[in-house]
C-alpha cells in the first residue's frame, strides 16, 4: 500500500462520519502521525510503500476513527495557540474558542507584565502554557481536580519549557484557597454543559472526553462559576481581572452573578461563531 493510496483509502473509509473537508484534514493528521512526513513530503514520496508496522497502525486508526474516537487521541497530540500539546482521554481536547479567551487576556495586557495568574481546571495545561510562552516573567499557577490532568499538564509544560506551579486541588473544596498567593488574574474554562445536553452531543466528545471536565448538574449549571468568583473575591488584588469561558446559554446568568457579587466592568464577549462565550470582570 503506497502513501497516496493509503491517504485516499482513509478518506473514503471515514466519509460516513465526516464531511469531505474534515475527512481530508483527519486523514492528513493520521498519515503524518504514521509516516512522520508532513503534507509536502508525502506528496514527494507518494509512491513509497507503507511498512508492515505502518499498515497495522493504519488499519488500527481506521477502526478507531469509525468508533468515533477523536483523531487527537490517535495521534496523541493537539495544537493550541501554535503549540503542540500531548493529550489523551484523560483531558479535554483544547478548542479554538479557548484560544480566543487567551487572546483576550493578552490583548488586555499588551506590555507582557510580570503578573501572578491562576488557571482553574487546567486540563492539558493549554491556557497557562500559552500565556507563559507570551509572558515569560509571569508567575503562573494552575489547578485541577484530576491527578491525571495535572500529570499531563506538567509534561506539556516541561516539553514547552514553561515553568508553571501546578496544584492537584478541587476548587469546590474549602482548602482550595489556602496555598495561593494574591493574584492579578484568574482564568477558567470550567465544566459548564448541563447533563440534559449529554444525549445530543457528538459521540467523539461524549464518549471519549472526560465527563468531569464537561458536565454540570442541570439544577446548578453555575456551580463552578460561583466557586471561582468567591476565590477571586478572596485572592484577586483590587483591579485584578477574572476571565471565564462560558456556555452560550448562560451568559446573562454569569454576568448577573458576578455583578451581584460586587465585580465591576463585567463584560460579555462573543466568539468567532457569534455565540456568547467569554466573560471578563474586575475586582473593585
Amino acid at each position: 500500500m503506497t502513501i497516496q493510496s493509503a491517504f485516499a483509502g482513509l478518506v473514503a473509509a471515514i466519509r460516513s462520519i465526516y464531511d469531505a473537508r474534515e475527512a481530508a484534514n483527519v486523514a492528513h493528521l493520521v498519515m503524518e502521525h504514521i509516516t512522520g512526513l508532513g503534507k509536502l513530503d508525502r506528496v514527494v514520496h507518494k509512491d513509497a510503500d507503507l511498512s508492515p508496522a505502518q499498515e497495522t497502525q493504519y488499519q488500527q486508526a481506521i477502526t478507531q476513527l469509525l468508533e468515533h474516537r477523536p483523531v487527537q487521541h490517535i495521534t496523541g497530540k493537539s495544537w493550541f495557540y501554535g503549540l503542540e500539546l500531548i493529550v489523551s482521554d484523560q483531558v479535554l481536547i483544547p478548542r479554538p474558542e479557548t484560544e480566543e479567551l487567551v487572546e483576550w487576556i493578552l490583548l488586555d495586557h499588551p506590555s507582557k507584565p510580570a503578573l501572578r495568574l491562576l488557571d482553574v481546571g487546567t486540563g492539558s495545561g493549554s491556557i497557562p502554557i500559552a500565556l507563559k510562552k507570551q509572558w515569560p516573567m509571569a508567575d503562573i499557577w494552575a489547578m485541577d481536580i484530576s491527578a491525571c490532568a495535572i500529570s499531563m499538564a506538567t509534561r506539556n509544560a516541561s516539553l514547552q519549557h514553561t515553568p508553571i506551579r501546578f496544584l492537584h486541588q478541587d476548587v469546590l473544596s474549602p482548602d482550595a484557597f489556602k496555598v495561593l498567593p494574591s493574584l492579578n488574574i484568574i482564568v477558567s474554562n470550567p465544566p459548564y454543559i448541563p447533563e440534559q445536553e449529554r444525549a445530543g452531543m457528538q459521540t467523539q466528545v461524549e464518549a471519549f472526553e472526560p465527563s468531569i471536565a464537561l458536565f454540570v448538574p442541570d439544577r446548578d449549571p453555575l456551580r463552578f462559576y460561583r466557586a471561582i468568583a468567591l476565590l477571586a473575591l478572596e485572592k484577586l488584588e483590587p483591579g485584578g481581572k477574572l476571565y471565564f469561558e462560558i456556555h452560550e446559554s448562560y451568559g446573562a446568568d454569569v454576568v448577573n452573578m458576578l455583578k451581584e457579587n460586587g465585580f465591576a466592568d463585567v463584560r460579555l464577549k462573543q466568539d468567532m461563531f457569534g455565540k456568547d462565550r467569554m466573560v471578563r470582570a474586575v475586582k473593585k
